[in-house]
């Protein structure tokens, strides 16, 4: 979210009522898409500036990413052939069918003129055409403005976490070590991957769900149904971004079941920078060290196979006090807070 305060005039040149439209970015031009990826990507240099830049072409392919179950509605502000503002609403035709997410970007040049404002109107009226009454989004801290406009909304900040950055250069490597020893007889095996082998989509997909038993703060938010299905339409929209995403999983091999899990993305155009995916162990086999190995050995893999890296970062609800123990005793340390916010209509 952005500050979409108005002024009392705007720009020279501009319509005092912005004109907000529908985007489908699968009937615009490529060139329509890419004006949006511009848009994103210079958004995120104002609010990350140290950070390797958005690609917007990249920006302009993930307009077009979905689920076979899910829907984006779109509505964009333009001035010509560039887009001063833009917002989605995006929603499951199966689960969660009372909540839809919201994204809102406006260019840092068309602050404060009204823009953003205009856009929410449209989605918050296309949200409730289609009875979606649980709205949610994300804030950063790194951009104060999106956070003062939440609560100029009346949103509830149901989920705030802390988001940590690791400094590959000075990472433990004794510390990596003693946590992927394993006692002798162990009788679980470590996976790595790119692509889920056909034969553990299904494990794969009871695996991920285990992340229903993370912390939701106040988010009135249903458990979600993984499907093999569904892994693959993420495989191929990973791939279409030219992104790398590393899977780790830990086998039981008294029962073939997954009991631990964790995944990074990466991409060598942004090398210095990879983001930490789920990591998550099943209730029933805590305590046994799996979380530890998995994350340590999924580190010195980073440090093999993402040549450039120098940052992971990762997001902790504050309240997953295990989770947010293991990453503080690897050395993440505090980047800033990430929020996830739910609007009630």
């Amino acid at each position: 979210m952005t500050s979409t305060a108005p002024l009392s005039s705007p720009v020279p040149g501009w319509p005092a009522q912005p004109t907000v439209t529908p985007f489908d970015p699968h009937a615009a031009t490529s060139a329509q898409r890419l004006a949006i990826g511009q848009l994103l990507a210079d958004a995120f240099a104002l609010t990350y500036p140290d950070d390797p830049a958005l690609l917007p072409e990249t920006e302009a392919v993930g307009l077009t990413h979905q689920l076979p179950t899910e829907r984006t509605a779109h509505y964009a502000v333009w001035n010509g052939e560039q887009a001063l503002a833009w917002g989605s609403l995006s929603y499951d035709l199966e689960q969660n069918t009372h909540m839809a997410h919201l994204r809102l970007t406006v260019h840092p040049t068309a602050r404060r003129q009204g823009l953003g404002r205009a856009v929410l109107t449209q989605l918050l009226a296309h949200a409730d055409e289609l009875g979606r009454g649980t709205l949610t989004f994300g804030t950063s801290s790194r951009s104060p403005a999106g956070e003062a406009f939440a609560v100029s909304l009346g949103a509830q900040a149901a989920l705030p976490m802390r988001q940590s950055r690791l400094d590959l250069h000075a990472l433990d490597h004794d510390l990596l070590s003693r946590w992927q020893a394993r006692p002798d007889g162990d009788p679980f095996r470590l996976h790595l991957w790119q692509r889920v082998p056909g034969e553990y989509l299904t494990r794969v997909a009871d695996m991920m769900m285990v992340m229903n038993t993370a912390p939701r703060g106040d988010l009135e938010q249903q458990d979600w149904t993984i499907t093999p299905e569904m892994i693959r339409s993420w495989e191929a929209m990973i791939e279409e971004a030219n992104e790398t995403r590393y899977m780790m999983a830990v086998e039981d091999t008294r029962t073939g079941q997954l009991d631990a899990y964790s995944e990074v993305f990466w991409m060598p155009q942004r090398a210095a920078l990879v983001y930490q995916g789920a990591t998550a162990v099943r209730p029933e086999a805590r305590g046994q060290g799996l979380g530890k190995w998995v994350k340590a050995a999924m580190l010195d893999h980073v440090l093999n196979a993402c040549p450039g890296a120098r940052w992971v970062q990762t997001n902790n609800a504050h309240e997953n006090a295990p989770m947010l123990g293991i990453n503080v005793a690897l050395g993440f340390a505090p980047y800033s807070t990430f929020t996830e916010w739910q609007l009630k209509r």
